[in-house]
């Protein structure tokens, strides 16, 4: 992707973590507007002589420093290849301000909050998940990330904290693709909304009354995740109409 030149800031690599050979997280200084949880940015680099630049979700908190975001190297990802090799300290463009409907001002009042994730596509969430906000409105927050290995599974850390700070108020729900880990689920998302097997793991129910859903992600998990949720009786928000589903596909 190419964009044109305004409103881009430059950023400073506060630090970059690699949490396999496919995944890392870089920290970024920049002066950008204030945002929403679930909003993204877009990073760019000069690549060959162009500006190559492509969004990406916030992690961090909104009203905290640095920015945080979380990528996955696409073996034909040119970008992301290049930031996986930057170190702190280096410079990278920051589209000053923030984008994106992907908020819980999208997300009608309801008793349960299911947020389904693969890889990368957490980010939102994990920004979202500490800010006062859901808990404010929701009774229960039901957190599904799915990846291939047990190894993809990054940020345990706030995991952990999360379940400490609301207990029995969130349940996290890992599922693993590729291989079998011991509390998990071993398998897909749309297929285990389909079967049962999400509620009967997460020991809830979903329902239209009280049940809401924010998906983000891989584009083909979000849309058979949507498919199988809709032919359960619940409806994909869009504009001018009010749903029991928002949602945000990745690439």
């Amino acid at each position: 992707m190419v964009e044109s030149h305004t409103q881009w800031i430059e950023g400073l690599v506060a630090s970059n973590i690699h949490w396999t050979p496919n995944l890392f997280s870089l920290r970024i200084e920049a002066d950008v507007a204030p945002f929403e949880a679930g909003q993204y940015t877009s990073l760019a680099l000069e690549i060959g002589g162009v500006r190559v630049a492509q969004p990406y979700s916030i992690l961090s908190v909104p009203d905290t420093t640095p920015l945080e975001f979380f990528f996955y190297t696409q073996l034909d990802g040119q970008l992301s290849a290049e930031l996986g090799r930057l170190h702190p300290g280096d410079r990278v463009w920051v589209k000053q301000i923030p984008e994106g409907r992907f908020t819980l001002d999208q997300v009608p009042p309801g008793r349960d909050l299911w947020l389904l994730a693969t890889g990368t596509g957490v980010s939102p969430f994990l920004s979202l998940l500490r800010t006062p906000e859901p808990w404010q409105r929701f009774e229960h927050i039901v957190l599904v990330y799915a990846v291939r290995q047990w190894s993809d599974v990054a940020y345990g850390d706030v995991v952990a904290q999360l379940q400490a700070q609301y207990g029995e108020r969130f349940t996290f729900v890992p599922f693993v693709s590729r291989e079998k880990v011991e509390n998990t689920v071993h398998g897909h998302i749309p297929a285990s909304i389909s079967n049962g097997t999400l509620e009967r793991v997460a020991a809830r129910g979903m329902s239209t009354q009280n049940s809401r859903f924010m998906l983000c992600g891989n584009p083909g998990m979000v849309q058979d995740a949507l498919s199988a949720l809709q032919q359960r009786g619940f409806v994909r928000s869009e504009e001018g109409r009010t749903g029991h589903i928002t949602l945000e596909a990745y690439w």
